[in-house]
């Protein structure tokens, strides 16, 4: 019979095998080409703060950690705790952990914490680590790493670090797409890519995926099952996964709590509200609030978009159709999420009762641009409708910088002395003018 002490002895050689071939795994990554990334410059290691990569599973969260790491050369350790092996492993085993990783890494100054949050108590864990400091670098599954947890548990030792499938100008990189030249090749190629990407998104896991909807339905719902019905006992289970469903079938959408209680059969809105939170603190769902200086239209009246316009139709009976026009907007949306994360601006929608602007950006109370989104505007009247509701926008909010994104469309026309600026998606997303 094993004494405790041979049973701990045995716990660590197990450890130890795991994190040799997590080690190995780092290895084989080095040799791998992979996408440069902006939010990589984010991370910053010569911070006491824990770096905190949250996102959508699957959007690239390890490796962005592991490129920024590499390229700032420092010696550091890691640590998968999503291995199956790993499961069920509890706070008071972190301490043979980190014996183990010392053993294996020597005298590291960074450590890299993957899935950290699926053994209870971590966090007190990283705080010691910080104590100590070591800096850390930590993903996690979106809703299983909330940002109130964040607060709660490092109490403002962390800086959160967002992250979404690839850009189309990541998307390009991946498919070795000229992004820069205006020739008439390139142009070419550049819209051909879009077209791609305009249908598939761009969850990087799907460069190597023969059956994407099979992927992305798996993506779904192991994202609805795991990070959410178990994470917070849902009793409703199909009403949960219908109404989640239905909202990415339907999106974009403004969101009424009460239409969707009655058409699921949710007794109560609150449940309803909570159900809608999830989603959203899970990244499949990614919101828009309304541009109003009234606090209760922006919370009351939300728009929510599906994080990546893979998850739009590329699931079992999604019974969704191509919807170009809402994958175009689609796409901005997420695009100007990631530039306003990177450069400290505000995206919101703006609706009155004659008209419509799709997004406004804005720094502080300050609306710096006007843009709106359409497929096809080669119709007088779609033409005019969008143009309308841009100069109903500058009207409203002063701003002068005003542009209407379509599919392909390049001009710079001058209505009512304003300048509005005519662009092609494909080409705005990488900057091309």
């Amino acid at each position: 019979m094993k004494t405790s002490k041979d049973s701990k002895a045995l716990d660590k050689r197990i450890l130890e095998q795991i994190f040799l071939g997590q080690q190995e795994e780092l290895q084989a990554k080095r040799k791998k080409r992979y996408c440069s990334r902006k939010e990589v410059g984010l991370v910053d290691l010569s911070s006491p703060q824990a770096q905190v990569v949250i996102g959508v599973r699957r959007s690239g969260k390890s490796t962005m950690c592991f490129q920024a790491l590499e390229n700032a050369g420092v010696n550091y350790a890691y640590a998968d705790f999503d291995d199956e092996h790993l499961s069920g492993m509890s706070s008071d085993q972190l301490d043979a952990v980190l014996e183990v990783l010392y053993k294996i890494y020597g005298n590291f100054s960074c450590l890299f914490l993957d899935e950290i949050q699926n053994v209870e108590g971590w966090h007190l864990f990283v705080n010691r680590l910080l104590r100590k400091d070591i800096r850390v670098v930590i993903t996690g599954s979106n809703a299983n790493l909330l940002s109130s947890e964040l607060a709660t548990y490092l109490t403002g030792r962390n800086k959160e670090i967002g992250l979404y499938p690839f850009s189309f100008g990541e998307y390009c990189e991946m498919k070795g797409i000229d992004q820069g030249s205006i020739s008439t090749q390139a142009e070419a190629f550049r819209r051909a890519a879009f077209d791609d990407y305009l249908k598939g998104g761009g969850f990087p896991e799907k460069f190597a995926m023969s059956d994407s909807s099979s992927y992305v339905s798996g993506l779904v719902k192991n994202i609805l099952v795991r990070d959410i019905e178990q994470r917070y006992g849902i009793a409703f289970t199909d009403a949960f996964e219908r109404m989640a469903n239905h909202l990415l079938n339907v999106s974009p959408t403004i969101v009424s709590v009460a239409d969707l209680a009655a058409l699921f059969d949710i007794k109560s809105n609150v449940t309803v509200r909570n159900y809608i939170k999830y989603l959203k603190d899970s990244f499949i769902l990614v919101e828009v609030q309304k541009y109003s200086s009234r606090s209760r239209q922006r919370i009351t009246q939300e728009k929510v978009y599906a994080v990546d316009v893979a998850m739009m139709d590329e699931r079992e009976n999604a019974f969704a159709g191509e919807n170009l026009g809402w994958r175009l907007e689609t796409i901005v949306l997420i695009e100007l999420k990631r530039r306003c994360r990177l450069n400290g601006c505000d995206v919101y929608y703006l609706m009155e009762r004659s008209y419509e602007c799709d997004f406004v950006l804005c720094k502080g109370n300050v609306v710096k641009q006007a843009i709106q989104v359409a497929y096809d505007i080669s119709s007088d009247k779609t033409r005019k409708r969008e143009i309308n509701g841009l100069l109903a926008a500058a009207k409203k909010t002063g701003c002068t910088d005003l542009v209407l994104l379509t599919d392909h469309d390049y001009a710079d026309v001058n209505v009512d002395d304003a300048v509005i600026k005519i662009r092609s998606v494909y080409d705005w997303c990488v900057g091309v003018e």
